[in-house]
């Protein structure tokens, strides 16, 4: 199919046009090219899908045309979460899982995501490492990426990723999150299916797994379970999940896993397919209309976040807002909110 481009300001503000050229890299990208990696990564090329997400992660104005014009082409891929404290294994275990869906058929999408450096800035990004085996696979994609200063366990563009892979007609998309605890639930507004994974010997393993991860679980693993007393693990977790009540008519499953060798894997397959087959017959997955919000809200905070705050901050206006604010003449509440007012008066 041949794709147009609309206006990237439609509805919000005006921008610098599209019409000749994106900036990626410090490189020209002509509209033609661009058109070319679209029209390629729908038909599932692993180099136009590699470079339009390194263009969308780093250039706002081309992630816009590039998102919009894949969207009617997203929808069908299922995504699947992998969360859980470090050292469980997930990277492992979504290798194994990766292998099971890819003996039925399925094409998979792998989206890694590792903690930056507060120091360095730099990510290890060791996850191709434990998939190597897999990236010879040509219905195989491995992505990995860095948080970028991002909390949540997840990184800024990670939803931008697997946008691109469900367009590109991919069947599985598994997203490994940080892996920090707590505070890794940001996952929940991407996939449909979240597995918490944690091990044995990693201390007390509610503790581990945190309020947090445990609220949004479908389905926890406990992983290398051929270590000592993995029984007492899955006991445990089941005891905390009984406190709480099922989750839209589902019970959250508890289940042992060795990666390693294979064990439990294809109870764990099994397990997915049953919660997905949940989801579709009691209608309880995110409704058309709510979903449609979401991405239209999550949008318009991008668009504010990359682009019109970027504009401003550049502006006369705001350095003046700056300087007043340094000579403590107004407070920065005060500013923010001119900064505000002047959004809304532009035409």
């Amino acid at each position: 199919m041949a794709f147009a481009f609309k206006a990237a300001s439609e509805g919000f503000m005006r921008i610098p046009s599209f019409a000749c050229e994106v900036r990626y890299l410090n490189k020209a990208i002509s509209r033609s090219s661009l058109k070319a990696l679209l029209q390629k990564t729908v038909d599932h090329d692993r180099r136009a899908m590699a470079r339009l997400m390194s263009v969308t992660e780093n250039d706002p104005y081309a992630r816009i045309k590039i998102l919009a014009a894949l969207y009617k082409h997203t929808g069908r891929a299922y995504i699947v979460g992998i969360t859980g404290p470090p050292g469980a294994g997930k990277s492992t275990l979504i290798a194994e899982l990766a292998k099971h869906y890819r003996q039925k058929g399925y094409s998979i999408g792998i989206v890694a995501v590792d903690p930056t450096s507060q120091l360095t800035g730099g990510a290890l990004l060791g996850d191709r490492i434990r998939m190597g085996d897999l990236a010879s696979d040509t219905k195989v994609f491995i992505r990995s990426m860095a948080t970028r200063g991002r909390v949540g366990g997840i990184a800024h563009a990670t939803e931008d990723v697997v946008r691109i892979l469900d367009a590109a007609s991919t069947d599985y998309i598994f997203v490994e999150t940080v892996g920090a605890g707590q505070s890794d639930v940001d996952i929940k507004a991407i996939a449909q299916t979240i597995v918490v994974v944690t091990a044995p010997g990693l201390g007390d393993e509610i503790q581990a797994l945190k309020a947090g991860i445990m609220e949004i679980g479908d389905i926890f693993v406990v992983n290398k379970s051929d270590r000592e007393d993995p029984d007492s693990a899955v006991q445990e977790i089941r005891s905390m999940l009984t406190l709480s009540e099922p989750t839209e008519g589902w019970r959250p499953r508890v289940l042992k896993t060795s990666a390693l060798s294979g064990e439990g894997m294809s109870t764990l397959v099994e397990t997915i397919t049953q919660h997905a087959h949940h989801l579709k017959q009691t209608h309880k997955q995110e409704t058309d209309s709510l979903k449609a919000r979401r991405e239209i809200v999550d949008a318009a905070k991008r668009y504010f976040e990359d682009i019109t705050l970027r504009e401003l901050i550049s502006t006369p206006e705001f350095a003046e807002l700056a300087s007043l604010v340094e000579r403590r003449k107004i407070d920065p509440y005060t500013a923010a909110r001119r900064v505000l007012q002047s959004i809304r008066t532009r035409k």
